[in-house]
């Protein structure tokens, strides 16, 4: 059995966006659950969710992997203004 070739090592900026995008992945996954128990902006936290599966994959394939690149960056600051937007709403609500 032949072994793989190792990948080279992830550059700082790579892995800041990588980081990023997992973190943002991470609260849509933990809202989801809060709203399926809830029962409170279902509907976004499923489309959020897919959002972020879609186009994240969609943004790596055209960036051939690249975390850094400029179409990844861009998905990344989106789910940025979702989770802002998110916090408005709370924020509204609770006021």
């Amino acid at each position: 059995m032949s072994e793989q070739p190792e990948l080279p090592p992830l550059a700082p900026a790579q892995k800041l966006w990588a980081g990023l995008a997992a973190l943002l992945f991470l609260i849509a996954v933990g809202f989801l659950g809060f709203a399926l128990n809830t029962g409170v902006l279902r509907g976004f936290a499923i489309g959020w969710v897919a959002l972020q599966i879609f186009g994240f994959v969609g943004a790596l394939k055209f960036a051939k992997g690249d975390f850094a690149h400029p179409l990844f960056k861009s998905q990344v600051m989106l789910h940025i203004i979702a989770v802002a937007l998110l916090i408005a709403v709370i924020f509204r609500a609770f006021q």
